[in-house]
């Protein structure tokens, strides 16, 4: 008897847990350190763009291509082209998933470390960034406590991933997600609240023209396509679970606005907080485990917010993992025929043997080197740096250029009809954003991911004209097309 497979019991359960896949430490972090630093409200306007253009036709045609397969990545090529190289692109985004995962819940361990540790009120200690620095590379090089929360995080993913997609995934993200939201609120009118903090608001809002570059302008593109994670086979595994029924395109709008708005809040929450207590906003990724620490030592009531905050960390990283979990399990339930349990045990855990070197790569492996980089440094490069944004280009090529274009809008009418009927500019948009300037600037974002636009730069003023000369190609493909 084949067992049947799995569908979302609700449009909502499915955009909030593909919403938590999008939204992961990446958003509470990384996204407010870089848009202070490259021009505040001037690099989130190019990024929103930049969303617009390259981050909204990718999602919408990754999740197309899961609801009309209803498979995962590999099944999903297989199904619709059978040649062998769509097949190893859809195992690209497999890889993809397993790869991330084993060095994701190692970072994420740090956070729920970090939780015991505002129990113990370590953070009362810290009175300069260097010290919580210190004190973080200590717990990293404690080989026990990097590799017992990296246990406990993966211990976490694999029982929501077991109990499967409704009573696990869509039932745990309409748990969390709320969760999330209320916490990043609470943490918001903390921020505000301190005086000073009119500081960090015109940090991260203020925009600061003479700070973007051609290199402000790459960052953004970057961001724009690693937040929604796309590339890794996680939206098409999601868009996989949904019905004939449901409006693709409107899903995939408040998908990247939720994670936009998270991004947003949680910046303000960051910075006026950081500004208040006179720190550095400046210290980039030691914003977390170096900077926020000091920020909670010095505020009042400084052990509850760190819990609050950590949790808050905790929360997205873990609704990111499940999603990535899922293309593994996915795939040996769709083409392998195994037991969801059965898959979910055996690479939850082989996952976990795998990320074990990348916790080690912070103390006993740290100077056990491949091609110059420790293991974690290198699972990090080869999946963000390679196989995401190839994933992506290709996704991009295969529904513009490979699956047929009429095939394509007639899959995506589907639960949309409405939007065809009264906006069919917004779908011809979608279609020459998808089929020229998507591929261009995906492609634009690999070569600077493993450093080869800077050599090609050097023949050009500044970036700006490489983005001209690609959009000016964008231009002369769709008048050829015509």
């Amino acid at each position: 008897m084949i067992e049947q497979r799995e569908h979302w019991g609700s449009k909502a359960g499915f955009i909030l847990a593909a919403a938590g896949s999008a939204i992961g430490l990446g958003n509470i972090w990384k996204f407010p350190y870089i848009a202070g630093e490259n021009g505040g409200a001037a690099f989130i306007f190019i990024y929103l763009i930049c969303i617009a253009l390259i981050g909204l036709p990718v999602l919408i045609a990754e999740i197309l291509l899961g609801r009309t397969t209803q498979r995962n990545p590999v099944g999903a090529f297989k199904k619709l082209s059978g040649k062998p190289f769509w097949v190893t692109v859809g195992s690209m985004g497999v890889l993809a998933g397993f790869i991330i995962l084993s060095f994701y819940t190692v970072i994420a361990g740090w956070s729920i470390g970090y939780i015991i540790e505002a129990l113990k009120g370590s953070f009362s200690l810290f009175s300069d960034p260097s010290i919580a620095s210190s004190y973080f590379d200590e717990r990293v090089s404690d080989v026990s406590w990097i590799v017992g929360y990296h246990t406990l995080f993966s211990i976490l993913t694999m029982l929501v991933v077991y109990a499967g997609v409704n009573k696990g995934i869509e039932k745990g993200s309409k748990i969390m997600m709320p969760v999330l939201f209320f916490l990043l609120v609470l943490l918001v009118i903390r921020g505000v609240t301190l005086p000073g903090a009119d500081k960090g608001l015109a940090f991260l809002w203020s925009p600061d023209w003479s700070k973007i570059s051609g290199q402000s302008v790459l960052i953004a593109l970057g961001h724009a396509f690693f937040t929604i994670s796309l590339g890794m086979g996680a939206m098409m595994t999601y868009g996989s679970y949904l019905s004939q029924k449901d409006h693709i395109p409107s899903a995939a709008i408040q998908i990247v606005f939720l994670d936009t708005l998270i991004a947003l809040l949680a910046g303000v929450a960051i910075f006026t907080a950081v500004f208040a207590m006179g720190q550095d906003p400046a210290s980039g990724p030691g914003l977390i485990f170096a900077t926020l620490p000091v920020v909670f030592a010095k505020m009042p009531g400084g052990v509850i917010w760190a819990l609050l905050f950590f949790l808050l960390l905790t929360l997205a990283a873990l609704t990111s993992a499940i999603s990535l979990l899922e293309v593994v399990v996915a795939y040996f339930v769709d083409e392998r025929k195994w037991k969801r349990h059965k898959a979910v045990l055996i690479f939850g855990f082989v996952t976990f043997l795998i990320g074990v070197p990348s916790a080690l790569s912070f103390n006993i492996m740290s100077d056990v080197h491949f091609f110059g980089k420790t293991w974690f440094d290198n699972a990090d490069y080869l999946a963000s740096n390679i196989l995401l944004p190839g994933g992506g280009l290709f996704i991009s090529i295969f529904v513009g250029w490979i699956w047929g274009f009429d095939k394509v809008l007639t899959e995506l009418k589907k639960g949309s009809e409405s939007l065809f009927d009264n906006y069919p500019l917004v779908i011809k948009a979608w279609k020459i954003f998808l089929k020229y300037l998507s591929p261009v600037m995906i492609l634009i974002v690999f070569l600077h991911s493993v450093g080869l636009l800077e050599s090609a730069m050097l023949q050009f003023r500044t970036s700006w004209v490489m983005i001209s000369l690609a959009l000016t190609a964008v231009y002369l493909l769709s008048k050829r097309s015509k």
